[in-house]
């Protein structure tokens, strides 16, 4: 798969190019990481990283650049592996960052929303929205979504406030409320389920939120 190929420049278990494009259109990693803020590249490794360091890593990017461009994944990962020690747990401190790129690079939130907004509109009444996420930032945003149409937010909270009386119709209905996990061993065969969720939904007949918009 692209991910492992080290001339995308996904993995920092292989050096290459520092691309991390799905599509091979637009900016790279290598773009963002000597042209961005420091502020900018702590910011996106943070929310898109959920790593505590990122204010550490963007500082030592920002030092690093300034001696050589950022051109490889070897070098970004000798950047971060320079400011962040490993953890107990056996996780490369490189991991984080990583992700947080390529979600920046691909925008990946911005074409899940959109994909969630599209299907939504193509549906028929009776079609089924099966959705498996990665990581915790994408299963949110699908778990959010999902809640919202299905009006299943309940009586709110102040991270999920209630519909309000004069919220549309339902668009889809829950097929099980919470996600489902890969089994053990599902897990133990294919490592990379390990974090997968899988969140399912049936479209009704209602009309689509987003043509209210």
């Amino acid at each position: 798969p692209q991910i492992d190929d080290p001339v995308r420049g996904f993995s920092f278990r292989f050096d290459g190019p520092l691309d991390m494009r799905m599509s091979g259109d637009g900016p790279t990693a290598a773009d963002f990481v000597n042209e961005a803020g420091e502020e900018e590249i702590a910011d996106v490794i943070y929310h898109y990283g959920e790593e505590r360091y990122s204010r550490r890593i963007a500082r030592g990017i920002v030092e690093a650049r300034a001696i050589d461009p950022i051109l490889s994944t070897a070098q970004l990962v000798g950047i971060i592996h320079k400011n962040v020690r490993r953890s107990k747990d056996g996780i490369d401190p490189a991991t984080r960052t990583f992700m947080a790129l390529r979600i920046q690079v691909n925008d990946e939130l911005g074409e899940l929303e959109r994909g969630l907004i599209g299907a939504e509109k193509i549906l028929a009444p009776g079609g089924r929205l099966v959705v498996v996420s990665f990581h915790s930032l994408e299963d949110r945003r699908v778990k959010s979504f999902l809640h919202e149409r299905s009006g299943a937010t309940g009586r709110g909270s102040r991270h999920m406030p209630e519909l309000p009386a004069d919220a549309p119709i339902p668009s889809f209905k829950l097929i099980k409320r919470g996600a489902i996990k890969p089994s053990e061993t599902e897990a133990s065969e294919n490592p990379r389920a390990r974090s997968a969720r899988l969140r399912v939904a049936e479209r009704s007949d209602a009309p689509a939120w987003s043509n209210r918009q």
